[in-house]
């Protein structure tokens, strides 16, 4: 192969995965080589507790020039595993796929005939999810959550199955667990992004890792996603406005106890009185949160944050 150039980089994160990897391997090489374009498989071992780095080093022994491998020290979570793969990939497309065998390694060419019509980020959309109830449920709920409180309309935003253009992979800036809104994410930055229907298989070997945890941190990690998209370059006008509506309840609720005090009968020790105390305190403080976060972003401002370049001549 080309060290020079490639074509397709294939990043697959891997968490106790043993069984499965030789398996993948097999079933994706020949698709890769039907394309006749250079490739290269990127794993990202994120701290396997069993022989999934072994497994691994044998698929590297066999063909070295085309598979790599990175090993954590210890589990970081999915959004790291892909951010390294996304920092170490050469080619000009990256994919991303599961390492448990429920995405189908013959459903790449169709992400990638999509990613051709001119789009920068093209996502599996498990169509027919071959999982739990329980797990299907929470994720009809997810992605109907988050498609309708970002006004992307996509049906599976979680999906490990994915192509990107390489500038998406590594413009996206992943912490936490934000892997499962980098739809979102990419989309904010201006890039398009669309789905494509996909074939889901049922899973072979080893168990999910998803759970009530992961769900909670979910929630939280949409939040965060939403001020990122929206105020994150503008604190002031999410804070600003929840304190001044804060500080005008106070004013409304100060003049009516001002009011009962000077012409009614007193206010002695109303509930009122101390909400009234209670919503001006909260108002004065969103506000200096606002102003605080507008003066740590220009202290921290660089411009390549601030925009997007589709073409530099």
């Amino acid at each position: 192969m080309n060290k020079e150039h490639v074509y397709l980089s294939i990043v697959i994160p891997v968490f106790d995965e043993e069984a499965s990897v030789q398996p993948l391997v097999e079933e994706l090489e020949p698709v890769l080589q039907s394309l006749h374009r250079p490739y290269e498989v990127i794993f990202v071992d994120d701290g396997s507790t069993d022989g999934s780095f072994a497994a691994l080093q044998r698929l590297h022994d066999a063909s070295p020039a085309n598979i790599r491998v990175i090993r954590f020290r210890r589990n970081f979570g999915k959004t790291a595993a892909l951010s390294a793969g996304f920092k170490r990939a050469r080619g000009e497309v990256v994919v991303t796929m599961d390492a448990d065998l429920q995405d189908d390694p013959h459903e790449l060419p169709k992400l990638l005939h999509k990613l051709d019509e001119g789009y920068d980020l093209v996502t599996a959309w498990r169509e027919q999810r071959r999982d739990s109830p329980w797990k299907t449920l929470l994720s009809r709920i997810f992605n109907s959550t988050v498609a309708r409180l970002t006004g992307i309309k996509l049906h599976d935003f979680n999906c490990g199955f994915k192509a990107y253009r390489l500038q998406v992979a590594h413009e996206l800036k992943l912490y936490g667990d934000l892997h499962r809104f980098i739809p979102v994410l990419a989309y904010w930055k201006g890039f398009t992004v669309t789905e494509v229907p996909v074939l889901h298989r049922p899973r072979s070997f080893g168990h999910s890792k998803y759970g009530w945890q992961r769900m909670a941190r979910g929630f939280f990690d949409f939040l965060v996603v939403l001020f990122v998209t929206h105020y994150l370059r503008r604190p002031l006008q999410l804070f600003g406005t929840l304190g001044t509506i804060s500080l005008i309840v106070g004013i409304v609720l100060g003049l009516h106890l001002t009011y009962l005090w000077l012409f009614g009968p007193g206010i002695g020790w109303r509930p009122a009185l101390f909400v009234d105390i209670l919503a001006v305190v909260v108002g004065v403080q969103l506000i200096a949160i606002g102003l605080l976060g507008e003066m740590l972003r220009n202290f921290a401002y660089r411009s390549e944050d601030e925009y997007s370049v589709r073409t530099e001549l």
